[in-house]
């Protein structure tokens, strides 16, 4: 059921993937990165660390921008010259090589593979609008927000609700996200059917849509709940014993996980900083 707003715990997929990684994730999984980004995200250092996207954030964020624009007038899709014009509507220009090469082949791939092109979209995200509006839950005698923001929803021709999240990279498609916006839309959609599934902007990869029973729904709200509770009890922990932190969020060092974690240079424990 829905509560009535007041302070609680929050939960989000991106929560749930810092306490569980995806199969096939393990070897990066750090809880200390979960006290930095969550936790610590105030202190200066680490606010300056976090105010600047990795390559891979810019990627994926500048890819769904790129699919915005050109729903912004579906006869841009027409145009032989309209990846040039949602480049520069984006100002690659300004990005890395790297960021340039692999966004530009994002926009020629949809260009010739518009994936949206004919349906009724309902909403389509930029991608910076910031954090959405949570629901307010209760699962097992406990109240959590949940956060899920939602990349695209649209109508099938039968009337289903259909969620769909792009993805950049070479990471396999996690099952429990597409659970987690099944769960969403269960409360802001109760009455209709709804699927779910993932499209990658660079493979052009789909995934199979994916469906959820009540109690499949039901499971994963439970859990959700749980890690709420759990990073919450953490968070307070460590408000009340700084000293703590590594103990709280234990960290996991190895010299190539260390180097690419954008935390490393304001992390005790790196190996990257100890070995370089």
């Amino acid at each position: 059921m829905v509560v009535r707003s007041r302070w609680m715990p929050f939960a989000s997929f991106s929560l749930m993937s810092e306490f569980v990684p995806a199969v096939g994730q393990e070897y990066w999984h750090c809880d200390m990165k979960r006290g930095f980004q969550r936790v610590r995200k105030k202190e200066p250092a680490i606010a300056a660390i976090l105010n600047q996207d990795t390559t891979v954030q810019r990627i994926g964020l500048l890819a769904q921008q790129g699919v915005y624009e050109f729903h912004q007038d579906d006869r841009l899709l027409d145009d032989v010259n309209c990846v040039n014009r949602v480049a520069r509507s984006l100002k690659l220009e300004d990005e890395s090589l790297v960021v340039r090469e692999r966004v530009l082949q994002v926009l020629d791939n949809y260009y010739n593979q518009p994936v949206l092109r004919g349906k009724k979209i309902l909403k389509l995200s930029r991608g910076d609008e910031g954090m959405p509006t949570p629901l307010e839950v209760r699962a097992d005698n406990l109240s959590f927000k949940l956060f899920a923001a939602i990349d695209c929803l649209f109508l099938e021709e039968n009337g289903t609700l259909h969620i769909l999240d792009f993805k950049t990279g070479k990471s396999d498609f996690d099952l429990r996200q597409g659970y987690v916006y099944l769960l969403t839309a269960s409360y802001l959609y109760p009455n209709q059917r709804a699927v779910a599934s993932f499209y990658n902007l660079e493979s052009c990869k789909w995934s199979e849509p994916i469906t959820a029973s009540p109690l499949q729904l039901n499971a994963i709200q439970s859990n959700l709940a749980r890690i709420a509770q759990k990073h919450d009890a953490q968070t307070q922990q460590y408000r009340k014993n700084s000293t703590e932190f590594g103990q709280i969020f234990p960290p996991n060092p190895d010299q190539s996980r260390c180097k690419h974690c954008q935390f490393h240079s304001v992390c005790n424990f790196s190996a990257w900083e100890v070995s370089a």
